[in-house]
């Protein structure tokens, strides 16, 4: 398998009880296992996610590992004024109705529940119902995924820029709009991806939309194919790839 230009995360609507605080989503996010949901959930050797942008786009690479610790998520949860869950209250989460997208469900409300002693109900909602839902707000949390337009980080970045028609979550940040603004103000790639640095931390320390998992293309080549190259974009001119029938087993 190789990792595809495209990330799954949760949307956090900021402006719906508890999520208006950072913490509360923090603790959410932490109490998430990624290695244990992509290998028991998934099963499709999905890449644990610790930030936005797909590892390795267009030479950016963001600093984030993922991160599981429950007991900071309780610290969190705690000092936002919910120990061990108490007095939290009843949450939704929202998605596009597939079976797949249902066992996500079942996960994270499993790890929510066990692990913080929250409760969050599940509710399915048509593809294109869900969409309306979250673009007028009416949703608590969300699941989301997003598909780079094109090879560069901005593509997943300015999703989060303040009134941006993919942000959907109520989340505005002034220095993050800042620093997508100084990004698109230089030629500099170095000075740009440390001002995309800068939006990832933020996006991982306010945390409006916790990333969950890169996707993979896993793909069965013969031995034979050669020039064929896993890629994020997943687009293999044909002109490069030829027929070595040594290579045949």
């Amino acid at each position: 398998p190789h990792v595809y230009l495209g990330t799954f995360f949760l949307r956090f609507n900021v402006t719906k009880g508890p999520l208006g605080d950072a913490r509360v989503r923090r603790a959410l996010s932490l109490a998430i296992d990624r290695d244990r949901f992509v290998r028991d959930v998934l099963h499709g050797h999905q890449l644990p996610a610790g930030h936005l942008t797909p590892p390795d786009t267009a030479g950016f690479n963001a600093h984030g590992n993922p991160t599981y610790d429950l007991a900071a998520a309780k610290k969190l949860l705690a000092a936002a004024g919910f120990p061990d869950g108490r007095g939290f209250p009843k949450l939704e989460f929202l998605f596009n109705t597939t079976e797949a997208n249902r066992a996500i469900g079942e996960a994270l409300q499993q790890m929510w529940r066990t692990g913080l002693g929250v409760d969050i109900s599940l509710h399915n909602q048509e593809a294109k119902v869900q969409t309306e839902s979250m673009r007028a707000g009416q949703y608590e949390i969300g699941r989301y995924a997003w598909i780079g337009d094109y090879l560069d980080p901005s593509t997943f970045l300015e999703l989060m820029i303040t009134g941006g028609g993919n942000n959907q979550t109520g989340w505005s940040n002034a220095e993050y709009d800042r620093l997508i603004a100084d990004a698109h103000a230089t030629a500099d790639t170095a000075k740009r991806y440390a001002a995309y640095q800068r939006c990832e931390d933020i996006l991982a320390q306010e945390c409006p939309i916790p990333p969950l998992y890169f996707y993979v293309r896993n793909n069965l080549v013969r031995p034979e194919v050669k020039g064929w190259y896993g890629n994020l974009l997943d687009m293999h001119p044909l002109k490069g790839v030829y027929l070595d029938p040594a290579a045949a087993q």
